[in-house]
């Protein structure tokens, strides 16, 4: 880990609107925001995963949240993770005091530009895409599959489209690691930097949600439902009565450069990475959650220690209303500390839904002092894991070092460490 990486700008787009102020005043609010989806057709209505009514509900990203940073006739030829992707991507890059406009990135060399990494996460890649093409093959046969449809079916079509549009032109990589994805991009991106074969770098994550995609969560029941039928469901993090989570859709993408670089560009940086870190739970199924929460607590003590003194001001958790999935959360959290108290816990993806990378930005304004409120429908602690949330409001002291934490069904975990500038 270079101890020199820094967060200079953050791109973000989701259900909430475009930007870091919507995204903060929806944190501090404490409220979701959802809305139905249509019954999935086409192939979904034929297979008969149309979702229930009380599981339609997600959280979905307006068109006109990004018409100002997506060129009307790029626009037309990408899938909609791509279009979000590219959104949030140039926004980071504003965000950082540069523009790329011509390939070229202002205060930045073309060098630099030519070689700068881009390392986005999606847990599930274009679904709509994927699934429009499949039933041009299915239905007319292969010779009717659209090739324009084909090239931006793959999960890495987001990442290019991404470095086509801004000229950077350094390492492309794609990770699909679930809920972990954000994070280990992130931890890549870093790694780019380190290793010197980049000066700059995009990192996050991207994906949307669609009515096939909803009818699968639902028919796995991993979803919220609604107290009433037709009724918006609520996550519960941590909460007792937890029973699953909300899916959402979105883009997050932050800019890396070295501390030395953007103190050349005269930039202030949002925060500094101090630590990243990874393991895998091996007790977990190929699509569950798992049991090794004392192996996921060493791996996660760690990263803390690694980041510095060990002492962490805010834990920014990955729990979303999973059943399982959040009682590996606190369990593994609780493992970390031991007998010590947990700092205050967030969970932002009680507001902000699953998947989209709303985590990683959350993490970020959590590093620049955003206050936040209440989890969402969080009302009696579940005894078995001994993690109460953050009530709402400003923290009881300075928040320094932030911790980001997501684990993934399949035992993929990751970490972190963020640090106030």
């Amino acid at each position: 880990m270079s101890p020199g990486v820094v967060i200079t700008g953050l791109g973000a787009v989701g259900p909430w609107g475009a930007g870091r102020e919507p995204l903060a005043d929806r944190l501090e609010s404490g409220r979701a925001s959802l809305s139905p989806l249509p019954a999935a057709g086409g192939l979904a209505e034929r297979r008969r995963l149309s979702p229930r009514p009380r599981a339609a509900w997600a959280g979905q990203v307006a068109a006109e949240s990004l018409a100002p940073w997506l060129p009307a006739a790029a626009a037309r030829r990408m899938s909609r993770p791509s279009r979000m992707a590219v959104a949030a991507a140039r926004m980071a890059l504003t965000d950082a005091g540069l523009t790329a406009e011509g390939g070229g990135w202002q205060g930045v060399s073309p060098a630099a530009v030519e070689a700068a990494a881009v390392v986005l996460a999606t847990a599930y890649g274009p679904s709509s895409v994927t699934e429009e093409l499949e039933e041009q093959i299915l239905l007319q046969g292969p010779e009717a599959a659209s090739p324009a449809l084909f090239a931006e079916s793959v999960a890495n079509a987001p990442a290019a489209q991404v470095a086509r549009i801004t000229g950077a032109r350094g390492a492309n990589l794609t990770v699909t690691a679930r809920e972990a994805g954000p994070l280990l991009a992130l931890r890549q991106a870093v790694a780019e930097l380190a290793s010197g074969r980049s000066a700059l770098a995009l990192a996050g994550a991207v994906d949307e949600i669609t009515p096939l995609l909803q009818a699968v969560f639902d028919r796995f029941g991993a979803l919220a439902r609604g107290e009433r039928p037709g009724e918006a469901p609520t996550a519960r993090p941590f909460d007792r009565r937890r029973h699953g989570f909300t899916s959402s859709e979105g883009s997050a993408v932050v800019v890396l450069e070295s501390a030395e670089g953007a103190a050349a560009r005269g930039v202030r940086p949002l925060a500094r990475v101090s630590a990243c870190g990874a393991a895998f739970d091996a007790t977990a199924p190929r699509h569950g959650w798992g049991t090794g929460h004392e192996l996921l607590g060493r791996a996660l003590r760690r990263t803390v220690e690694r980041s510095g003194d060990g002492e962490v001001d805010l834990v920014v958790s990955g729990a979303a209303g999973s059943v399982a999935g959040d009682r590996l959360e606190a369990l593994s959290l609780r493992a970390a500390w031991g007998e010590a108290p947990l700092p205050p816990v967030v969970a932002p993806k009680g507001v902000l839904g699953e998947l989209g990378g709303g985590l990683l930005a959350a993490g970020v304004l959590a590093a620049v002092g955003a206050t936040f409120g209440p989890a969402a429908g969080f009302r009696e602690a579940d005894p078995e894991l001994g993690v109460v949330p953050w009530s709402g409001g400003p923290l009881p002291g300075p928040v320094h070092r932030v911790l980001l934490t997501n684990l993934a069904p399949g035992g993929t975990a990751a970490w972190v460490v963020l640090e106030a500038a």
